[in-house]
């Protein structure tokens, strides 16, 4: 077997271990015991663990987007329509993207340094001695957390966004306060309502978090589960938790945009 067919069948196989877990867990949510505390905890870790840090990417990404959107539009006389910009850009796109990698560097590195610990330390095979399985005692927890907190933190992200858009618009470009958040609404309202009561932007920009949350969870998951080699092992398996996730996030972002604007938006 040459190098190449080695790396060929070690990624193949990954990627069928990766699903087996992501199953496993998935089909764990709805059967006792319950682990409510774990995942009490982890939404903990996971949801107010990361404000800070999504707090500042949405407010310096909303004051970016202004600031930088506001130089070509005053060249067209467009300035009164940098709110439907941002709004626009940050619910639809920036917000779940952005806040789904930092929580992946915050939180992905976590999840793999902490099961790649146990790992090495024999703490996982401890748990399958006593009878407790470690994907539904470990895995699905931070599973549940993650699908979440990552919409919940998605929000959090659009509304500062579009808060620091304001700052720049109204210190910068002199427009009105309310002026500015009607445009935001006018974008926000001109893609149509689902169920007569939820705009299609602020839905598909709700979808995405869902599945990047899962991305998050099973991948610093898996790695942590994988870890061989001791302490350096960890830092392996942390940085390609990281880097791993990253790539998924934006790869299932565009598949996941492109079946938004089929069924959703068309």
């Amino acid at each position: 077997m040459t190098l190449v067919e080695a790396y060929v069948k070690r990624a193949v196989l990954g990627v069928q271990e990766y699903f087996i877990l992501t199953v496993k867990a998935v089909r764990y949510i709805g059967s006792r015991p319950f682990y409510w505390r774990d995942t009490i905890q982890q939404m903990d870790v996971i949801g107010v663990g990361s404000l800070g840090i999504v707090l500042l990417t949405g407010l310096f990404t909303g004051m970016v987007l202004a600031l930088q959107s506001s130089i070509e539009m005053k060249r067209f006389g467009a300035s009164i329509y940098i709110g439907r910009l941002v709004g626009a850009s940050a619910v639809r796109e920036l917000g779940p993207v952005l806040t789904a990698l930092m929580v992946a560097g915050r939180v992905g590195s976590g999840m793999a340094a902490q099961l790649g610990s146990m790992k090495v330390t024999e703490q996982i095979d401890a748990l399958n001695v006593i009878g407790t399985d470690p994907i539904k005692k470990l895995v699905t927890p931070r599973l549940v957390a993650a699908l979440i907190m990552l919409p919940l933190l998605t929000v959090i992200t659009d509304i500062v966004a579009i808060f620091g858009g304001m700052m720049i618009a109204t210190i910068k470009l002199d427009l009105t306060t309310d002026l500015y958040m009607r445009s935001v609404y006018e974008t926000l309202a001109g893609s149509g309502f689902v169920f007569g009561v939820v705009p299609k932007d602020v839905l598909g920009g709700l979808i995405k978090p869902f599945f990047f949350g899962g991305i998050i969870a099973m991948t610093g998951c898996y790695f942590g589960l994988q870890t061989r080699g001791g302490t350096e092992g960890v830092g392996v398996s942390t940085t390609r938790a990281v880097v791993t996730a990253s790539i998924l996030i934006l790869a299932v972002d565009y598949f996941l945009t492109q079946l938004m604007i089929t069924f959703l938006f068309d």
